[in-house]
């Protein structure tokens, strides 16, 4: 049986509910990829990705180099955790994605020691970093130049979070859309082979993105919180102790803030709304699903506080985003659907 030339999925003609099923014998693409390339249509959700084991264990049994590809807005949620170690004797190529999103005030100097600092803390090593935009066809001829370079004749497995733009990427060194790309994630279901140039390439499934915001909104919603052009940081001074929710998914309450400040960066079509902090629970009860959308599936909430320890500090929500703070705060609160996770880091920018 023929498999999706856009997902890799087996595909069959038997359930329309099931993954890789055609209406129409000899189609080269399932149901699923021909909406969404045509429609921007999910008919079937696989938004959780696969496990990230059975992804890395497969590519360690083959000969290959790797192509990792991570979200630089959403980068926390992209880290696999243990990589170095299940992936020990392969070379791995860094493509750092979607620089493009970033703010241009963040140089490509400093974005790149950043990952690297990133990456020593997490104990991920890697041998080669590129920095890559989604329409930058100079990082895509680099990415194409290296892995080609690196490979030696073996083929390389791109691996990934899933949304962090794989197939995205691979569709740029084809010149032409033959995988599925869009903003949902998990669209890559199978391992999917193909040749480019004379370098074969293996397009690995999304790997799973555990604790991320994006895994407990309704997919109507990805259009809002995940960005698609650069993000315009959105600057508040502070005084006293405040509050910013952000749509109906998370809130951040600072405590005891005397010449500080908050920048949020954030899609630039997700709601922002500040208030005094002795008012937060009340707005939010009251607003939470209207004003203050979009919201979770999760209904339960947990907390997440941490004392400023440093001069500018990153507040990482997965999937969603990050606040930097700077200057005087006492405390900062977190509030998450349960499950998702906050990270504090130095300062990116």
């Amino acid at each position: 049986m023929a498999k999706c030339r856009g997902c890799g999925a087996q595909l069959q003609s038997e359930n329309p509910k099931l993954i890789g099923y055609t209406p129409k014998a000899g189609s080269e693409y399932c149901q699923r990829c021909f909406r969404l390339s045509h429609y921007g249509d999910l008919t079937v959700s696989m938004k959780t990705g696969i496990d990230p084991d059975e992804v890395l264990s497969r590519v360690n049994e083959l000969d290959c180099i790797v192509l990792w590809v991570a979200d630089l807005f959403d980068f926390e949620a992209g880290m696999l955790e243990g990589l170095s170690r299940k992936l020990a004797d392969k070379k791995i190529i860094l493509a750092a994605n979607k620089r493009d999103l970033l703010p241009e005030t963040l140089s490509d100097e400093k974005c790149a020691r950043f990952v690297f600092s990133r990456l020593k803390d997490l104990g991920i090593h890697v041998d080669t970093l590129i920095l890559s935009s989604r329409d930058d066809l100079e990082s895509i001829e680099e990415i194409r130049r290296i892995v080609k370079q690196s490979a030696k004749g073996k083929p390389c497995a791109v691996i990934g979070r899933a949304n962090s733009g794989k197939s995205t990427i691979l569709n740029r060194l084809a010149g032409n859309e033959v995988l599925t790309m869009s903003r949902y994630p998990g669209t890559t279901l199978d391992f999917n082979e193909i040749e480019i140039g004379g370098q074969v390439y293996i397009d690995t499934p999304g790997i799973e993105i555990e604790h991320s915001v994006l895994m407990i909104t309704d997919e109507k919603d990805l259009k809002t919180i995940v960005p698609q052009t650069a993000v315009k940081p959105t600057v508040y001074q502070l005084k006293g102790d405040q509050s910013f929710a952000i749509g109906g998914l998370a809130r951040i309450d600072l405590e005891g803030c005397e010449k500080a400040s908050c920048v949020f960066y954030l899609s630039n079509q997700m709601p922002l709304h500040r208030s005094k902090l002795e008012g937060a629970d009340e707005l939010w009860k009251k607003h939470l699903g209207k004003m203050l959308s979009p919201c979770a599936q999760v209904k339960e909430f947990q907390v997440s506080r941490k004392h400023k320890d440093s001069a500018k500090m990153d507040i990482v929500i997965d999937g969603l985003g990050w606040a930097c703070v700077s200057g005087e705060i006492r405390t900062v609160s977190v509030h998450v659907p349960k499950g998702v996770s906050v990270t504090y880091r130095k300062a990116m920018l």
